[in-house]
């Protein structure tokens, strides 16, 4: 039997250890130096449990000109994540257990990340019928998140019927929650600067009277549900009272809600505009209090490529999203953990554990112990990059974080046991 050793690395940042791994799976932790196996060096490296991501556009099929599975598994990989959720808004729609089979196994065939596709809600997203669940759900994909994000299920009674048919197999229904009446033609933040900048306003209240329609929801039919990329200090507090009831909802923020703000779009630069829109300083601190407390579960990337000619253009035409897969890790290092708003075990749980969590992904999220998956992240958070879109995996560019300079890096990323990582590189 051969094995694999992970050699003086810190799991969650405590004591070294080798970590010994054989057969995908952690079969040892022993004393630093005295593992016996394949090296690979991550001396003074900590070690936390692969990420997963409850938030992944890889457009394939479709839209291959922004990404396809394996170029999106590939930034996946490098940035620490050993299980990404495809959401459905690809073309034609993953609706059908068909296409949701496509891209499990395109997925399969790259190999370098669990790539578990997300089911639409309905047919096409159109929000007019129900799209075939429990086909989805009984396909080899075992389908168990849907989402019409990118658009919100807006039809109550349809939200309804969801929440009650994935009951049946333990389902979740994940809401892209903007009430779309009101954010008709918005292009940004509702507020003070969207009327100095003449740009339409996107109300926060549209967020939220979704969020608080739809945990009323699952309450009255006792069904899963999960809110995509909260935004305001408003959503918060939602959750926050639906949690406090026995409520059975989860809730993810982006790596960029969690950084940036709306005064970003003063620049009219289009790398800028994303759904929901960057939000208020005040909604940025909120946001993280709810992450640090637990009221929001999980970090989900919310990666979004776009080809060069969708965000290179004036910002009323521009394609809404940003890139995350990538520089996740070094934006949740930056705005939780060095400002002591999380351990490094209480990231795991928010990257990995609870996101494996809500997606029911029985092989990950996994703590570092003997006998489990050895789906595996490697970080150095005493380093630091400047981003290029051009140096990205991605087929597309559109990273907002673009000549920053971010801290930490993946060195080293295991699927599976299996080194897909190396030395911040493909292995």
């Amino acid at each position: 039997m051969s094995a694999t050793v992970l050699r003086g690395v810190r799991p969650y940042g405590e004591d070294p250890v080798d970590i010994v791994i054989a057969d995908g799976v952690i079969v040892d932790l022993v004393a630093p130096g005295s593992g016996d196996g394949e090296v690979i060096d991550a001396d003074g490296l900590i070690a936390l449990p692969g990420f997963v991501d409850v938030h992944t556009h890889l457009r394939e099929p479709g839209r291959e000109d922004a990404e396809t599975v394996r170029t999106g598994s590939q930034a996946a990989a490098l940035g620490g994540f050993t299980c990404v959720h495809a959401m459905a808004n690809t073309s034609p729609v993953a609706d059908t257990a068909g296409v949701v089979e496509q891209v499990w196994r395109l997925g399969q065939e790259a190999g370098l990340v669990d790539v578990r596709p997300v089911g639409a809600v309905t047919v096409g997203l159109e929000g007019q019928r129900m799209a075939e669940l429990g086909a989805m759900a009984e396909s080899a994909a075992r389908v168990r998140m849907f989402s019409d994000d990118g658009k919100c299920v807006h039809d109550a009674v349809l939200m309804r019927r969801a929440l009650e048919y994935v009951k049946a197999f333990d389902g979740v229904v994940a809401q892209h929650a903007q009430e779309p009446r009101l954010t008709e033609n918005a292009q940004m933040n509702e507020g003070e600067l969207s009327g100095r900048l003449g740009l339409a306003g996107w109300p926060a209240v549209a967020e939220e009277a979704i969020i608080a329609r739809d945990v009323l929801l699952a309450q009255h039919v006792g069904s899963r549900l999960h809110v995509c990329h909260v935004s305001t200090a408003g959503s918060v507090e939602v959750v926050r009272w639906a949690k406090s009831k026995g409520i059975n909802v989860t809730a993810e923020v982006t790596p960029h809600h969690l950084l940036l703000t709306e005064e970003l779009v003063a620049t009219y630069d289009p790398i800028y505009k994303v759904n929901p829109p960057l939000r208020r300083a005040e909604d940025v601190e909120a946001l993280r209090a709810a992450l640090a407390d637990g009221t929001i579960d999980a970090i989900a990337t919310d990666h979004a490529p776009h080809p060069r000619e969708d965000k290179d253009c004036e910002w009323a035409a521009a394609a809404m999203g940003m890139l995350g897969l990538e520089t996740a890790f070094s934006i949740a290092l930056d705005t939780m953990v060095r400002p002591g708003l999380l351990s490094w075990r209480e990231l795991a749980q928010r990257m990995s554990a609870a996101p494996a969590r809500i997606g029911r992904v029985a092989t990950q999220g996994h703590d570092l112990v003997v006998g489990a998956v050895a789906n595996i992240a490697v970080v150095d958070p005493s380093a630091s990059r400047v981003v290029s879109g051009a140096d990205l995996a991605s087929k597309s560019s559109n990273t907002p974080y673009a000549g920053m300079e971010l801290p930490g890096r993946v060195v080293h990323t295991l699927f599976a046991g299996t080194p897909t990582v190396r030395d911040g590189a493909l292995a």
